[in-house]
């Protein structure tokens, strides 16, 4: 028993799968699945501490930095 699933529903489902798919396409789909499967957890047991690129938090900084300079004679003085 699979998820409280017994044989004969899973049986169905099978039977289901072959005709929307088809005997020839079965075994891509089930391969596909199975490489994003074992992908989706690769990438959940990654280092999650792994810091980001240091191009992309450069120009972050180079946008901020220009967003935040001000030319003091622009500055009204109230």
């Amino acid at each position: 028993m699979i998820l409280g699933l017994g044989v004969p529903e899973l049986a169905v489902i099978l039977a289901v799968c072959l005709v929307i798919f088809g005997p020839k396409n079965l075994p891509k789909l089930g391969s596909s699945i199975g490489k994003t499967v074992k992908n989706f957890r690769e990438g959940m047991e990654g280092d999650g501490g792994e810091p980001a690129p240091a191009s992309a938090g450069a120009h972050a900084h180079e946008t901020v930095s220009e967003a935040v300079a001000v030319d003091p004679d622009d500055v009204d003085a109230e």
